[in-house]
């Protein structure tokens, strides 16, 4: 089953942000809300949790779970992004300003990317303004009745003229 749209592009931003946390911790310490203990524990946590997300979604058995892990950490981590903000707007340059507030709002398409990975997984398909429906095989309700079915089955006689009312058999399929 192919990825849905943008689950590429999520694991490849977890394999970024995920690896950012290994090598540069302290940047992500800064981050953390100060009311929660052990600040480097949590950002080796989420780093890790980013890349096992990403290897998730990379593979078609574990997406869907993936999908949904990434929906829960994305969540979890929005409290940091807010906290980023918070900072930014109290000591930075207009600029990084928008940019940190810009950011919070791009949180949903992502988590947005995780929930259709699960749902697929699920074989649940959603396309904007329709309701949920499942991907299995559905019966399709044909429209013909019998009185349709019998316009169809009429012939022309072979007698009949121009001008004059054609004469109309049945045939067997609509008795």
């Amino acid at each position: 089953m192919p990825a849905p749209r943008g689950v590429w592009l999520l694991a490849g931003l977890f394999v970024t942000s995920g690896t950012l946390h290994f090598l540069a911790p302290r940047r992500f310490e800064a981050i953390v809300p100060r009311a929660l203990p052990a600040r480097r524990q949590l950002v080796y946590l989420s780093g890790a949790a980013e890349l096992v997300c990403a290897a998730g979604l990379a593979h078609p058995r574990s997406r869907g779970v993936a999908g949904l892990a990434s929906v829960a950490l994305l969540a979890a981590v929005l409290p940091a992004n807010m906290q980023m903000a918070v900072d930014i707007c109290r000591h930075r340059s207009t600029p990084a300003k928008v940019a940190a507030v810009a950011r919070l709002p791009l949180q949903l398409p992502l988590m947005r990317i995780g929930w259709r990975a699960w749902r697929s997984s699920r074989g649940w398909t959603c396309r904007c303004g329709e309701s949920p429906q499942p991907r299995r095989a559905r019966t399709k309700v044909s429209s013909a009745t019998p009185w349709s079915v019998e316009r169809s089955t009429v012939a022309a006689s072979s007698t009949d003229t121009p001008g004059s009312a054609p004469s109309r058999s049945l045939s067997s399929a609509g008795s």
